[in-house]
């Protein structure tokens, strides 16, 4: 009997470590494909990069999951290049080239829309819906009107990442005044780059304090800045031998009338570097001579009655009917300007076409 019960007691030892050999072989199997999937998806899911033998172990731990993104990297278009702040839904500069050949060409504004950047996160992008009746228009910061020669660079001007929320009157008039003085620099340099940008400048308080702050516009909160900066470079020619001519403007974002010349809102470079927190073109050696601007060139913006025919006479194009054209007349001679030959000339030959557009559409009209 004790035998029969020794056998029996050991068959079923046997079997018990069988079956322990067996499930534990079956779940080291298991535990070791868990971890291996745990050890893959850690890795896939961290991004953690591999330790490099310089490395501390507090720096590979630190950048595991990487650092803050700004979206402050340099975004680069067809003829200008640009920094934004997603904080503020507005460019924090904008670096521009022009020559002659870029401001001449067939490329129209009127086939372009204000749009928002399509390589700007929908979450940090300015929306037109912002702009519209907030009091404030949108201020190119790159200009269309030194893009004629390319019509996809003229319409990238209108992305919203190159707009700045700005008053009507600096848009259209002071503001417009300077970029026409870029371009005529054109005349007498091969070369010109610019870069354009706003500031939010901080002001003294009656107690003394000095405070920044800032109005904010539509749903997307898009910052309208204190201020607008433009800084110019120039150059002769790749070959000149002459000094490049360098100037740094600061000018309100308010109304400035026609009596303010460029000069007096001229700043050193360093100044406006202080004051915006940018180096501006970092390659330029300025331990060379580097002249002011203001003194190798005018800096003369144009006048009243230039600036008034100036604008006049771009109306003339936009006018669809000939009572349309003869108001543009009435309003140029209402502000005091004479018309000369060349508005003249152009008046005319609009006025040809539209009085023959109107007696075609006429004729149809009877037909019909």
């Amino acid at each position: 009997m004790a035998a029969k019960g020794f056998a029996s007691r050991l068959r079923d030892s046997r079997r018990f470590l069988n079956g322990f050999l067996a499930g534990a072989v079956v779940g080291a199997a298991g535990a070791g494909l868990t971890a291996l999937q745990f050890l893959q998806r850690r890795d896939a899911g961290s991004a953690r990069p591999a330790r490099q033998p310089h490395e501390s172990v507090e720096k590979v731990v630190l950048e595991q999951f990487g650092f803050p993104l700004t979206g402050t990297e340099t975004r680069r278009y067809t003829n200008h290049a640009l920094s934004y702040d997603q904080a503020k839904r507005v460019p924090r500069w904008v670096l521009e080239h022009i020559s002659k050949d870029k401001i001449i060409g067939d490329a129209d504004r009127k086939h372009c829309k204000f749009k928002p950047d399509p390589t700007v996160p929908s979450a940090f992008s300015a929306l037109n819906e912002d702009y519209i009746g907030s009091g404030w228009s949108r201020g190119h910061m790159a200009p269309a009107g030194n893009n004629k020669f390319s019509s996809e660079a003229m319409a990238e001007t209108f992305y919203l990442s190159n707009i700045v929320p700005q008053n009507f009157e600096n848009n259209s008039g002071y503001w417009n005044r300077i970029e026409m003085y870029c371009r005529e620099l054109t005349e007498r340099f091969e070369d010109v780059w610019i870069v354009s940008g706003p500031l939010t400048l901080p002001h003294t308080r009656n107690d003394g304090t000095k405070t920044v702050s800032y109005q904010v516009i539509g749903e997307d909160n898009v910052a309208v800045p204190s201020h607008l900066y433009k800084v110019i470079l120039a150059r002769r020619s790749p070959e000149s031998t002459e000094p490049l001519a360098l100037g740094a403007f600061v000018v309100p974002n308010k109304a400035i009338g026609f009596q303010s010349q460029l000069s007096e809102f001229q700043v050193s470079l360093h100044d406006l570097e202080k004051m915006s927190g940018l180096v501006f073109f970092p390659h330029l050696d300025r331990t060379r001579d580097i002249r002011n601007i203001c003194s190798v060139d005018t800096c003369k913006l144009l006048g009243f009655q230039e600036f008034t025919l100036y604008l006049s006479t771009r109306k003339i194009d936009g006018a669809r009917s000939v009572a349309r054209l003869e108001k543009v007349l009435e309003a140029l001679k209402s502000s005091g300007v004479e018309p000369d030959d060349y508005f003249l000339s152009r008046y005319g030959k609009k006025l040809e076409e539209l009085k023959a557009k109107e007696q075609k559409d006429a004729q149809l009209e009877k037909q019909s």
